[in-house]
């Protein structure tokens, strides 16, 4: 769980001097979203001010069990009613994906429908985003990986609703690419479009938070794991390296090793 309180040290990319000042929680720029579908979480995270939105997406519901779309969302729109959250549609033909867009849509102002990028067939949801942003729907375009997509995307949300553009910088950090030249091109790509904010979507570590930062990225999303690590930021490292062994030395002890 995030503790509001802790004091988060500037990235190494930027500057690893332990003697550089640490900065505090409230001055990170970028905004922090929490990506889950575990619903005591979630509300337990509203209650953090640090937390200034919430995604989720069919795979993450799956995974907490979530088998009511609409009564999951309804709870949790009962109580998160003044900070973003996005609900993603799940149709993969054009014409229901943008029923399901306007039925999510009216569950609340703060609402943001999340529509990939592409069907299954790779083919561009670039028509259907533009039709529903000019329509005055709130979007989060997601699974985006390259730079065509987001240039596309830029303009299928050019002069609509405020939207949200999520890039996976995680996983195209899996793929053995950096991901941070890729998110300041996206950036600038972005913005002209005043109402639309970029995302570091699937980050990998707390590192990508700092990465987040540097660059002036609009959001990042940060799953329970991430926060469960803000914490340790700033730690000493000579007493992080006697925490480590001692761990090691107990854990030993406890399994009642012996050679």
């Amino acid at each position: 769980m995030l503790d509001s309180s802790p004091m988060l040290q500037a990235s190494p990319s930027v500057d690893a001097s332990p003697k550089r000042a640490s900065p505090c929680l409230d001055r990170l720029m970028v905004k922090l979203f929490a990506d889950g579908a575990d619903k005591t979480e979630m509300l337990a995270l509203y209650r953090n001010s640090h937390i200034k939105g919430f995604t989720t997406n069919p795979t993450l519901m799956r995974q907490a069990g979530v088998s009511d779309y609409r009564a999951f969302a309804e709870d949790i729109l009962d109580v998160i009613v003044d900070r973003p959250i996005s609900f993603e549609i799940f149709a993969d033909d054009e014409a229901e994906m943008e029923r399901q867009a306007r039925e999510i849509a009216r569950w609340g102002r703060n609402v943001y429908v999340k529509v990939p990028v592409t069907d299954t067939r790779a083919a561009s949801t670039a028509r259907l985003v533009r039709r529903l942003a000019s329509d005055g729907i709130q979007l989060n375009v997601t699974a985006l990986m390259t730079l065509e997509q987001v240039e596309e995307t830029a303009l299928a949300l050019a002069d609509g609703a405020p939207a949200f553009v999520s890039v996976f910088a995680g996983r195209i950090a899996d793929t053995g690419r950096d991901p941070v030249p890729l998110m300041r091109e996206a950036l600038q790509i972005l913005a002209p479009f005043e109402q639309v904010e970029l995302i570091w979507a699937s980050p990998r570590e707390l590192l990508n938070v700092f990465h987040a930062d540097e660059i002036h990225c609009h959001i990042i999303t940060v799953t329970s794991g991430i926060l469960s690590k803000l914490g340790t930021v700033g730690k000493d490292l000579t007493d992080y390296s006697l925490d480590t062994v001692r761990m090691f030395h107990r854990d030993a002890v406890s399994a009642g090793f012996a050679l």
